[in-house]
């Protein structure tokens, strides 16, 4: 199955692209994405415990399991004032 990895602030300079589509198999959870992800871009790894995780439009755990055609952004944390 196919889902589409949104990519915000740093981890988009990270990877070189604000979207990256990956390739998981059936049943494959957040948590599966996110490694696929790592073995991609391993720069990404350091900013995994912090980042939250949408698909579509609501927050989800990590041991959420995708569907084919998901969305899921990864939200680093944002600060400012």
């Amino acid at each position: 199955m196919k889902v589409q990895v949104l990519l915000f602030a740093d981890l988009a300079e990270s990877a070189g692209s604000r979207t990256m589509a990956l390739e998981l198999s059936p049943g494959a959870t957040v948590t599966d994405a996110l490694e696929t992800l790592v073995e991609r871009v391993p720069a990404v790894a350091s900013r995994l415990p912090v980042l939250a995780v949408a698909v579509g439009d609501r927050y989800v755990q990590r041991t959420m399991e995708l569907h084919d055609g998901d969305e899921l952004a990864l939200i680093p944390p944002v600060s400012g004032g």
